[in-house]
Order: structure tokens, then sequence, then C-alpha cells
């Protein structure tokens, strides 16, 4: 069902994601549903402010942008819209806010930047992240148990909870790279255990990551603002356009590995991959952006105070992860971070 300027309608959510309404079912399989639906249809991208338009955290916006013009949005637009329809067909979900970890500076960001959400179902707890995207992304809602390993397509990943702070790690697999080219490149993720981000159970809104939402898109050091992005999750695996750069991956090719591809494109071909891969046609002129680029990657071109306090985020293939905004050093606030895959 096609929705009518300035009304927000469920079936038309629905039919963007490609969902069959559930009807009174709001159980286990139905949220794992919409989840999966969701991440397979929706774009985790920024390609907005590389066509110099703003990335909107408003509700009605975000719903004209992503259920209307057939894009996707960051974390902040993609978990806001997941968390409207949940609480629309009646799930008990609450938003909860994260802390991003740094692997560069061992530590998790400072700042809550990432948007996560909680559902309860007959009584137990999940955790429902459609916002992370690249090989980081849930496949499926996670059980808000402390210690247990929950194996997915992409990963296994394990929930921990210390005196009321919870963590999210995974667990990867090897990779394949056939093209020896890439064997170095600053989009691969070169953890095998990987810590993702933490968050406690406290309810928050969206007011909460104002802030954030700005910072994030006006930074010159942020790296939503230096790198242009786009990543989508396949039935088994994920695609990743970063700047001119394709990365294709299939999780679990063969012998508990996964395969990835990388393929350089030229402004012609981002546009014909922006559409037949991610369903992307854009209103404004993208300016693609891989930021500055060195042999140790990104962050080796900051200043070293800044290094330490950037948090790591990499797309999966095209994924990104939200990052802290950073503390103002030599005269400006900067929310950096690596981008890996």
């Amino acid at each position: 069902m096609a929705s009518k300027e300035g009304i927000m309608d469920i079936e038309a959510y629905f039919g963007r994601i490609g969902y069959k309404s559930p009807g009174n079912t709001l159980d286990l399989g139905t949220l794992t549903d919409i989840l999966q639906h969701h991440i397979r249809a929706i774009p985790f991208e920024n390609l907005n402010i590389h066509c110099g338009q703003y990335m909107d955290l408003g509700l009605e916006a975000i719903f004209d942008q992503i259920v209307r013009k057939n894009r996707g949005g960051w974390c902040l637009q993609v978990n806001h819209l997941l968390y409207w329809a949940l609480t629309t067909i009646g799930f008990d979900t609450t938003m909860l806010g994260g802390y991003v970890y740094s692997t560069p500076a061992h530590k998790y960001s400072k700042d809550m930047i990432h948007v996560l959400l909680q559902v309860t179902i007959d009584g137990r707890n999940y955790i429902a992240d459609a916002g992370f995207g690249r090989s980081y992304q849930m496949w499926q809602p996670l059980e808000l148990i402390s210690g247990k390993d929950q194996p997915q397509v992409p990963c296994i990943f394990r929930l921990t909870e210390e005196t009321g702070t919870w963590y999210l790690d995974q667990i990867r697999r090897e990779q394949y790279i056939p093209d020896q080219e890439f064997l170095n490149s600053d989009l691969l993720e070169k953890n095998k255990y990987r810590k993702i981000y933490s968050f406690t159970l406290k309810p928050r809104t969206i007011k909460d990551f104002e802030f954030v939402n700005e910072n994030l898109q006006t930074s010159p050091k942020s790296v939503f603002t230096s790198k242009s992005f786009c990543s989508l999750q396949t039935p088994d695996g994920v695609h990743c356009l970063v700047g001119f750069t394709l990365t294709s991956r299939k999780f679990n090719y063969k012998d508990n590995m996964d395969l990835v591809e990388f393929k350089t494109l030229n402004e012609e071909e981002i546009k014909e991959e922006l559409k037949n891969i991610f369903n992307i046609s854009l209103e404004g002129k993208l300016v693609p952006k891989h930021g500055k680029k060195s042999s140790t990657g990104d962050q080796a071109a900051l200043p070293e105070e800044l290094r330490d306090a950037v948090c790591q985020q990499r797309l999966v293939g095209s994924f990104i992860w939200l990052v802290p905004g950073l503390k103002k050093v030599a005269g400006w606030k900067a929310a950096n971070k690596a981008t890996t895959c």
C-alpha cells in the first residue's frame, strides 16, 4: 500500500521491507521476520551528507526518506523507524543507548552514540538492532542472557553483563580474499574476537541523540563526512560501498571462512551499483569519498592525541558504526572512527 503524503502508514513500511502484516502474532518469530526483512531492504548509509543534504532525526522525515523515497539511513534513523514500527503493531519496545568500542583506543566511547532496542516477549528480553551494519550486523534478535554464545549466520554473538552494564561481542570467522591487492585494505576487519558496544537498560528517547546526530554530519573530522558509504545485508552475506570501493562478503563460504571480494568503481558504475544492488536512486549528485588514505589506515592521518580517542568503525562491505563525539582538541570537536568491514 502506498503511503499518502504526510501520513505514516505501517502497511507502507511493511511494503517497503517486503513483509506481510503479522496480524496479532507478536512473538519472537514475528520480531525476527521483521528484523530480517528490514536489514535486507533498508541500506545502512550516509549518502545524504555527500549529496549536500541533511540526515534528519525527526520520525516523519525518516519515514519520508526511507519508506517513500526508497532510501536507507544511519543507526539513529533506521532504528528509530524500527522502534516506531514495533511499537505501532504492539511490541513492548524500549529504546536504549550504546557506547561503541574503539579498537585503537582499547576502550568504549565516552559518549552514547548508538541506538538499539530492547523488546520484551512473554517475559523474556531481546536486543534488536538494525543499524550496525557490515559484518557486525545481527540477523536475529539476541536474547538478553549473560555469557551465552548465540550463533548466527554472520558470526557468533555474545552478551555479557557486569554490574549493570551489558557488553556485545562477536567471534568472527577467518577471511578469504582472492584479490591479493586488498589483503591489507583498511576496509577489512582484522580481529577474530571483536568487542562491539556496551549499553545499559536505562530507557532513552530520540532526543538523547540530537547532539550526536548533528555532530557526526557536520564535523570535518567525522568518518561520516570523510567517507561515503552504503551497505545492505543479503540472504548469505553483505554488500558495502565505501567511496569508490565495493566490497561483497559471503558468510561461511567454505571451511568456516568468509569470502570477501573487492571491486573499484568509477562514478558511473557507482550510480549503476547503487541502483542494482542497493535499489537506491539519488536525487542529488553524489560525491564519493573515502577519507585520507595511508598505508596504516585512516587513523594514521590524525593527530596522536585524536588517534587514541577515535572509535574504530568500519564498513562491512559497506557498513559503518556510529562513532562517539570526541573531545575538543586543537580548537575543534570530532567524531571520528575507522571504517572496517
